[in-house]
């Protein structure tokens, strides 16, 4: 657990397996290092709520994760993807699912949470309001999703990999291809209110019109006054178990988010097994902590005086 001052922000780009390679990780690291200081400079003069948003932007933007620009595609080859938000000073939590249209679903999510009485907006009825709203547009599946899926659909033609129906395959597609390196964001502001971000691309080869978790506030992202979380992994476990509120909760009692963190990833492991799910944990203090059961979730933390990248 790191503890120095606040505003604090951390941020994940998702629990999974990793290249080991050198240049991957200062790619990586760069990255998450990008991320945090958007939303430390954000938190500058702005709310928990802004920071978490332009930290994940930066995420969304990149094309290398699997978040905006560089979102994974479904068995049809198609983008789609979700995200949600929620902050603590109104307790209000904003999200969408199954959009194509904007390139930053995390900025359509805030509008769902600020400027409507909703909390979910999902599909084509979103895309018109990202439209409406004059949001830059996803330029479509980037030219390494596109590689990864042409060889993907070559391998299962082949019978190099099983030919199984998706949804009774998903650990095993998980296995295979390894993607699901969902991004989030979570931190506390200098009033001591607290926000997080979950942005995702959705699973590699997931059924067209799946749902995870990442924009099922209580699942994939949770705010209190107590704390804040953003999770990682296998949705669908995600969403059973409750991770991110139940890690949010937890603290309300606790109040030691490594203690908090450590003890809920052990309960869900033993319901759900390992390689499922990883998640960052805040609470209002600035005290931050990231856990996950897979072989690497690649996370940072940073306040005025610290920054540091964890998790290969």
């Amino acid at each position: 657990m790191i503890a120095v001052s606040k505003p604090a922000i951390a941020v994940h780009v998702g629990a999974g397996r990793w290249s080991r390679e050198q240049k991957v990780i200062e790619e990586i690291v760069e990255l998450v290092r990008s991320s945090l200081d958007a939303g430390l400079r954000a938190g500058e003069t702005g709310s928990s709520l802004d920071m978490v948003v332009q930290a994940v932007k930066v995420l969304e933007d990149s094309g290398i994760v699997n978040a905006g620009v560089g979102s994974t595609v479904d068995l049809t080859g198609s983008v789609s993807m979700d995200s949600g938000v929620m902050y603590s000073k109104t307790g209000r939590a904003g999200a969408v699912a199954y959009v194509k249209y904007p390139r930053n679903p995390v900025v359509l999510a805030r509008y769902v949470l600020e400027q409507t009485d909703h909390v979910l907006v999902v599909g084509e009825a979103a895309d018109r309001l990202a439209e409406r709203l004059g949001l830059p547009r996803h330029p479509g599946v980037s030219a390494r999703v596109r590689n990864l899926y042409e060889d993907a659909v070559r391998k299962i033609r082949s019978g190099e990999v099983p030919q199984r129906f998706y949804s009774r395959s998903l650990e095993l597609w998980l296995k295979l291809f390894g993607i699901g390196d969902t991004v989030g964001a979570v931190a506390v502001d200098k009033d001591g209110e607290l926000a997080a971000a979950t942005s995702t691309g959705g699973v590699f080869l997931k059924m067209p019109g799946r749902v995870g978790d990442s924009p099922i506030a209580g699942a994939g992202f949770y705010a209190s006054k107590c704390g804040a979380a953003s999770a990682t992994g296998i949705g669908e476990f995600i969403i059973l178990y409750g991770l991110s509120r139940k890690a949010v909760d937890s603290l309300c009692g606790s109040g030691d988010p490594v203690s908090v963190a450590e003890e809920v990833m052990r309960d869900f492991t033993s319901k759900y097994g390992g390689d499922t799910a990883g998640f960052i944990l805040i609470d209002r203090e600035g005290r931050a902590h990231g856990v996950y059961n897979t072989q690497a979730m690649p996370w940072g933390y940073a306040t005025r005086e610290f920054v540091k990248v964890f998790g290969f």
